[in-house]
């Protein structure tokens, strides 16, 4: 990728009205485009992160048994009333409409009762079950506070699993199976050693669930933790919580963190109200245990750019980053010549590279390569290739070292 091809410019600026430094600085590197508070649209550079993070999560899904689908944002009234989740006073997000023929229409906040009803029609007997499904879907909130950038949108992507079991011992198995599954997630996206498992509200959803919380100063949440960081609760359910593990609240610490994962036993509270049975193996009917499981996609994305930001702008851990190398050339002709065919080069073995080739001064796009946060930095410059030389910058730590091309090239690879 060429940045002289890229649409995005970068700015020394972000809106003013902006206060949240994830958008901020994604606005500013060209990452996303702010279109209200908590409403973003995801450039060509941005898209590519959160393809990297969703294919991250992909991969543990699908190793998990996991079925990708994609359901539908508009939502029949009718779907949600058995389960008292179309009320406002229960579920105060909805974005409601209606069709020209005055139906009523919710746009989609979560899926739960969507896939049972859809699995009405595929789930008949034991021998179907378990199962599971996952999607990757804008969701849309109507939240009341909306000032943390990605971090909190009124439209968001995310993953969400729903899984279906015949008995409560193999919901929990899977259950367990996924929280395992998250835990790689969150280690291959570089947050492994600051995100852990919390027992927290379950809001409009059940009445205790587990959040996956990544410490962060910019996290709306207080947690508190034992010393050892095996017990972690939310401030929001901190009596009750502490009475139900057992642990004494006071030797708790808090700590700021932003949840990052959330995840629900239903049980066969929701089968139970939709009318969705199964028939067993001793010919009873029986209803569904439901699982429900997500990941915020963008909030990922913006956790993220949080944790690892410095004063000169983003800095990617390389599994998510939209390059591995961002290539600039400085000097004459000969230095274009030779940045154009390292770049061929790396292109041809799968090394994403982002190419600034622009005619444009050596400090911006130093500054400019420091502002996108691409992992390395090579330079092409006249002065160094006359001994057959390159710059190799690590972003994170500004460290830098004088290659040959093969030293570069086994570097990269």
């Amino acid at each position: 990728m060429k940045i002289s091809q890229l649409f995005t410019k970068t700015s020394k600026t972000a809106p003013a009205d902006e206060i949240a430094k994830n958008a901020q600085l994604l606005i500013r590197a060209g990452y996303v485009y702010k279109v209200m508070a908590g409403v973003y649209a995801y450039t060509p550079l941005g898209l590519r992160v959160l393809e990297n993070i969703k294919q991250i999560v992909r991969e543990e899904m699908n190793a998990i048994g996991g079925q990708e689908l994609i359901m539908t944002s508009l939502q029949k009234k009718e779907t949600w009333e058995g389960t008292g989740r179309w009320d406002d006073e229960t579920v105060d997000v909805w974005f409601k409409t209606k069709l020209k023929d005055d139906t009523d229409l919710g746009l989609a906040w979560s899926h739960e009762e969507a896939i049972l009803e859809m699995m009405q029609q595929f789930v008949k007997s034991y021998k179907d079950l378990p199962t599971s499904v996952y999607q990757f879907q804008t969701k849309l909130r109507n939240e009341l506070r909306a000032k943390s950038g990605i971090m909190r949108g009124r439209e968001f992507v995310m993953k969400d699993l729903y899984s279906l079991h015949t008995t409560q011992e193999d919901m929990d198995r899977y259950y367990d199976k996924v929280i395992e599954a998250y835990k790689r997630c969150y280690e291959r996206f570089g947050l492994g050693d600051s995100t852990f498992v919390t027992f927290a509200s379950g809001g409009s959803f059940t009445k205790f669930s587990h959040e996956f919380q990544t410490i962060c100063d910019a996290g709306e949440d207080i947690l508190y933790v034992n010393d050892d960081r095996t017990i972690a609760v939310n401030e929001e359910v901190l009596d009750d919580a502490t009475a139900e593990l057992g642990v004494d609240k006071n030797q708790l610490t808090a700590v700021k963190s932003a949840e990052v994962g959330n995840i629900f036993k239903f049980g066969t509270e929701k089968s139970e109200k939709m009318n969705m049975f199964f028939t067993d193996s001793d010919g009873i009917k029986k209803p569904i245990f439901l699982a429900s499981y997500g990941i915020g996609i963008t909030r990922v994305m913006g956790v993220i750019v949080e944790k690892y930001a410095d004063d000169k702008g983003l800095i990617w851990p390389e599994s998510i980053a939209p390059a591995k190398v961002c290539l600039v050339r400085i000097g004459g002709d000969e230095a274009i010549t030779d940045a154009d065919t390292l770049y061929q080069e790396l292109t041809d073995k799968g090394i994403e590279v982002l190419y600034d080739d622009r005619d444009e001064r050596p400090g911006a796009k130093f500054a400019d390569a420091e502002l996108m946060g691409i992992p390395y930095r090579v330079t092409v410059s006249d002065r160094l290739r006359e001994n057959g030389q390159y710059e190799y910058t690590v972003r994170a730590t500004g460290v830098t070292e004088i290659l040959t091309r093969d030293e570069l090239i086994a570097k990269l690879n």
